[in-house]
């Protein structure tokens, strides 16, 4: 099997699913891209048995075949080598790879193809077209507040509700919550998915700067994602989702508006004394008027910082984590937001003051309780 393809393509194509192969794989035949070639046209796979990524190429080839190529030195090899085409050479007997350039020969050891494990494929399911933009606003949105915590699978993802009006991206690590809702994203009717982080994270880094039509298919295992000429298949977890609704409380009496800039900048240098197992910070409501403080008695490390804001209800005072807060506020492109108390043992609920018309936005913090409520 004999193929000539221009080096940076496919160095191009191959970086963009590489993402998905993980260094100690359970088979180790995963730590190989599968080249598969029919009517001039190289297929490439790789993937983590959990997810899968495809791309495909146009090359010059007279015959086809597959092979299994070590992805690592293949890559490397590639992105040493200058703008040129580049023509493969495979041993299909003996599984043995040569690659010749202009600047000369490179062997390495393929391995049956085979042996590589068949990529899941999404039938009598489900589909539903979205813009790469949105897309990404949602995961951008919500990946940050998945969870860490494997005996909670469920929460290790994002929850994908889709409905005949709208469509909901949830996630959650139990200390926050993140809603994000598009309008102008709708199915013909109800369905739900956990889509894992790593999925997405993929997804995000691979989907174009330019907006594109992003068309994904979904069935009760699997979720199926096409774009441009890079395919992804991720398998779904298969838990029941927390029912996140009731966490939201819903009399919130007292609003805070402010600037997010300015309440962001404060929040970070106040973390500084902050803590640093807690990383607890305290937030003092007093008219117009937000008093920020931290402290660590360990290091008698302490500050506080005044700052301006419009406030609706009566003086509050509460404790945050200050991680979650900035983290929070970071992802956010509003200049202002509100922050909706009703107690400082309940949830805080923040929500940009502007925003698209067709999304909705709710991020909710859990507090930090404080020694004392003055």
């Amino acid at each position: 099997m004999k193929f000539i393809v221009s080096s940076s393509y496919l160095l191009k194509q191959l970086s963009a699913i590489n993402g998905v192969i993980t260094t100690n794989p359970v088979v180790p035949i995963l730590e190989n891209f599968l080249f598969e070639i029919s009517g001039g046209t190289l297929t490439v796979t790789a993937s983590d048995l959990q997810t899968s990524m495809i791309t495909e190429l146009e090359v010059e080839a007279k015959e086809d075949g597959s092979i299994a190529i070590p992805a690592k030195i293949l890559l490397e090899t590639l992105r040493n080598l200058p703008e040129q085409p580049v023509t493969f050479s495979i041993d299909e007997g003996t599984y043995s790879i040569e690659i010749s350039s202009d600047n000369g020969r490179y062997k390495l050891s393929g391995e049956n193809a085979t042996d590589f494990p068949k990529v899941p494929t999404v039938s009598d399911g489900y589909s539903v077209n979205i813009s790469s933009d949105i897309l990404s606003t949602a995961i951008n949105n919500t990946i940050f507040a998945t969870s860490n915590d494997e005996l909670r699978p469920a929460m290790t993802g994002v929850y994908i509700n889709l409905d005949e009006t709208n469509t909901t991206f949830v996630a959650t690590d139990s200390h926050r919550l993140i809603r994000y809702r598009r309008v102008d994203v709708a199915a013909d009717q109800s369905h739900n998915m956990i889509i894992p982080r790593k999925a997405l994270t993929l997804l995000k880094t691979t989907m174009p700067p330019e907006n594109t039509n992003v068309a994904m298919e979904f069935n009760a295992s699997n979720a199926f994602f096409d774009f441009n000429n890079i395919k992804m298949i991720c398998r779904l977890i298969d838990e029941r989702y927390p029912d996140y609704e009731n966490v939201i409380p819903a009399d919130n009496n007292n609003n805070m508006s402010i600037n997010r800039a300015e309440f962001l900048s404060s929040l970070k240098r106040i973390a500084i004394y902050a803590n640093k197992t807690t990383h607890q910070v305290r937030l003092k409501i007093t008219g117009s008027e937000l008093m920020i403080s931290a402290e660590d008695l360990d290091f008698s490390n302490e500050a506080n910082e005044r700052l301006a804001c419009e406030h609706d209800g009566e003086d509050i005072e509460i404790g945050f984590n200050a991680r979650f807060l900035i983290e929070m506020l970071g992802n956010l492109e509003s200049d202002s937001i509100t922050l909706q108390l009703s107690a400082p043992n309940r949830a805080g609920i923040i929500v940009p003051s502007d925003k698209d018309e067709n999304e909705d936005i709710l991020l909710l913090v859990m507090p930090v309780m404080l020694n004392n409520y003055v």
